[in-house]
């Protein structure tokens, strides 16, 4: 008889894992496709604030993550700057044997009944209870559901890492640059490692170069150079290694696609990125997946959880429609506020305009900074 999955996650990224270690901690049992052939934790960092350790904590892991990367300096909200491949291999490593499944690209989702069937490029088939997509910015599951694909923002992003075997010498602060069309910030993931951004105002000529990474790191220093950046600082750029250098277009899902369109139908739903793609310049993104884990581990379970009073036992189905809807209530005002506060900031930050700029220099960077500290102190809650 062919198995019947509980939850099947699509994409072992960040939110992936760590919604399928959140229903692992709740006791319910979930399979996570992965396309590619192993983990893909190689390249950056992300940004962790106050709101992504509460979510780390619900997952009993934030213990481990802080012993290696170090608190950056000031008042306010904690702020790390955490290893995507730390954070990947831990959550991992905590799941159950066999939950990873790699070398599994889904092709087609259909519908059979209560279930649905995934046909995967290898040409076998998985039938579930509930599908999360948690694969991406250009998720299959998001298409499904009948989300638009997310919107080119007018602006592109290089992020790399740099690795200091004897020490980077640099304070435990999170500095960041502004110039003419552009911003970029570095800061320190532990003593020998530092993450870096640059975000530029991109045109159709710059397509090329994305592709080249020895030609973007160059133009990054050049950038960096006519701003009069510090050599201390784009050192750290010269030093990155190529292979952990990534340039890609900023895209992002209107906010208003939250709330109008279908998040979920039935027993489907996506999570992270694939739910709400938004611009890196309030440092959210990553949290926010965290955040969705949290969130939606916590509606499923209640949703899968038995019920020995006879009374008030619902069809499962309905009990996980219902856990789906409830997990979206929740989740869409919060995207929606990150994804329209993210567009903005860049919008304001990276402007040409220079009455815009004066602006922003004399008035707008205080607000700012007290806007995004705030949404720094959200909580997810427990598991």
């Amino acid at each position: 008889m062919e198995t019947i999955e509980d939850v099947v996650i699509i994409g072992a990224g960040l939110c992936g894992l760590a919604t399928a270690l959140g229903l692992h901690r709740k006791g319910v049992k979930s399979v996570v496709l992965e396309s590619s052939e192993a983990l893909r934790a190689a390249g950056f960092a992300f940004s962790t604030w106050t709101n992504a350790w509460k979510a780390l904590e619900a997952l009993g892991i934030a213990g481990e993550l802080r012993q290696h990367h170090l608190r950056l300096e000031g008042e306010g909200p904690e702020m790390r700057c955490v290893r995507r491949d730390l954070l990947l291999e831990t959550l991992a490593k905590e799941l159950p044997s066999g939950t990873i499944r790699y070398s599994s690209k889904v092709v087609l989702i259909e519908e059979s009944g209560n279930l649905k069937v995934l046909h995967l490029a290898n040409g076998s088939t998985l039938r579930t209870k509930v599908l999360i997509g948690c694969d991406g910015v250009n998720s299959v599951v998001a298409e499904w559901l009948g989300l638009k694909k997310p919107s080119f923002a007018g602006r592109s992003a290089t992020r790399g890492f740099s690795e200091f075997p004897d020490g980077h010498g640099f304070n435990s602060e999170f500095v960041q640059f502004f110039g003419q069309g552009f911003r970029a910030g570095i800061m320190p993931c532990d003593e020998k490692s530092m993450y870096w951004y640059f975000t530029w105002s991109s045109s159709s000529k710059d397509k090329e170069m994305e592709k080249d990474v020895t030609k973007m790191r160059q133009f990054v220093i050049t950038k960096m150079q006519e701003a009069n950046v510090s050599q201390n600082f784009i050192q750290v750029i010269e030093k990155s290694d190529m292979g952990d250098l990534v340039s890609f277009p900023l895209k992002f899902r209107w906010p208003s696609e939250l709330l109008w369109r279908n998040i979920c139908k039935g027993n489907v739903t996506v999570a992270g990125d694939a739910l709400h793609p938004m611009t890196p310049d309030l440092g959210q993104g990553g949290c926010a997946a965290l955040e969705d884990a949290v969130v939606l581990a916590r509606c499923l379970a209640e949703a899968l959880k038995e019920n020995d009073n006879e009374d008030a036992k619902e069809d499962e189905c309905v009990r996980l429609k219902s856990g789906l809807e409830n997990y979206v209530a929740e989740r869409k005002w919060r995207g929606f506020d990150l994804i329209f506060t993210s567009y903005v900031f860049g919008r304001i930050q990276q402007s040409d305009n220079a009455f815009t700029r004066f602006l922003t220099e004399k008035m707008l960077v205080g607000i700012m900074a007290r806007t995004l500290i705030k949404k720094t102190y959200y909580d997810c809650g427990k598991l």
